[in-house]
Parts: structure tokens; sequence; C-alpha cells
């Protein structure tokens, strides 16, 4: 989409961003709730009304910046929704699963994106397009959100899984890297080691999403 102008850019990824953010975000509060916690229910927090969960800059400036500075890749994030493991059944195994719920979400997305470029070409050219270009977005987007965030390294949600889904006291030991998970994960990008990572399976997944768009 290089072609496009920074305006247009950001016509087409505002939709499919706010949404691979947000939704994440409230499948976590979702699942918690499920397993007896309504902490994000009773803070209103499981809504997509985007406005309790914009971050201004998780969630608008730093997608900007990277779409302006046409890195090809996109990150961001939403106010995380309030989760309190002492109010599930099981914590641990609950936990685990609430972790899973927001890259799962991003991967469900991924694939409603793909039908609607599948559809888009049953509309006439100026909405079909745009359609289209908006659908290889929300693809794009919630694939990279989906294996960024399942690197196990917390405060992903990857680092989170890993940490109930160990044993208590490797768990725990995992657990203290979390003040010092963004730093890692900013020396990975730093030194390309987090585009080796995540490269080859954002391919892997939008290769399998092919065909279901209709482009395979």
């Amino acid at each position: 989409m290089s072609a496009f102008s920074i305006q247009q850019k950001i016509a087409i990824y505002a939709l499919p961003v706010l949404f691979a953010i947000i939704v994440h975000e409230v499948a976590h509060g979702w699942v918690a709730s499920k397993f007896g916690d309504q902490t994000a229910r009773l803070a209103g927090r499981l809504t997509l009304n985007p406005l309790p969960h914009i971050d201004l800059v998780g969630t608008i400036i730093l997608p900007a910046l990277f779409l302006i500075m046409n890195t090809g890749f996109i990150f961001g994030w939403a106010k995380p929704v309030p989760v309190d493991a002492r109010n599930m059944h099981h914590p641990r195994a609950n936990m685990a699963v609430v972790a899973a719920a927001g890259p799962m979400a991003n991967v469900l997305m991924a694939i409603l994106w793909a039908l609607v470029v599948r559809f888009s070409s049953g509309f006439n050219e100026w909405f079909g397009v745009p359609l289209s270009y908006m659908g290889q977005a929300g693809m794009m987007i919630n694939v990279m959100l989906a294996v960024l965030n399942l690197i196990p390294i917390p405060p992903l949600d990857g680092g989170r899984l890993l940490t109930n889904l160990l044993p208590p006291r490797q768990g725990l030991m995992l657990s203290r890297l979390e003040p010092w998970g963004f730093l890692i994960l900013i020396l990975m990008m730093v030194t390309g080691v987090l585009s080796m990572i995540l490269y080859p399976l954002i391919m892997l997944l939008l290769s399998l999403l092919a065909p279901v768009a209709g482009v395979g």
C-alpha cells in the first residue's frame, strides 16, 4: 500500500487497528467473566465502544507513527482490561486461557477480514476496492498482533500464558521478567531478532489465510 497517501493509509487502517486492539482486550475480560471474575464487566470494559479502551499512546500515536514511517510493522495496545485471578474457579489454569484469549481473538478477526477481502469483489469498484484494502490491512494487523503477543515474555500474553502453564516455581521466576519485558522487546526489535522470529510466522499465517481471502 506504499502508493497511498498518509491520509488514505490512515483511513484504510483506522478501523482494523481499533478493532484489533480493542477486541483483543475485550476478549481477555469476557473469558475472565466466564471463569467467575467480573472485574472487567464491573469496570465497564466489556464493550466495543472504543472510548473506555483508548490509550492515547498505544492506540493512536504509536500505530500512526508506524504507519507514517512505512515500517511494514504495526504495534499498539489499548488500556489493559482489569482481571483478578483470585475471583476465578481455578486461578492458574483459567488465567492461562484468559491470556490466550487475546491472540485467539486476533486470529478470528484475521479470518473475518479475509472473508471481507473475498466478498469485496461483489461490490462496485468505488466501494469494493477500498473494502478489499481494508480487509488486507485487517488480516495483516491481526496476524501481527497475534504472533507478537504470543512471544513468551511477560507482560505479553505469551509470557502470561507460559507463566501459568509452568510449575509454580518456574512460573514465578518467569513472571519476575515482567518489569523488563518491554525493554527486552525493544532490544529484540532494534537488533533485528524480533523480525527474524515474527516474519516467518506472520508469512505462514497469511499464506494459510490466502485461500480464505480468495487470493491463493
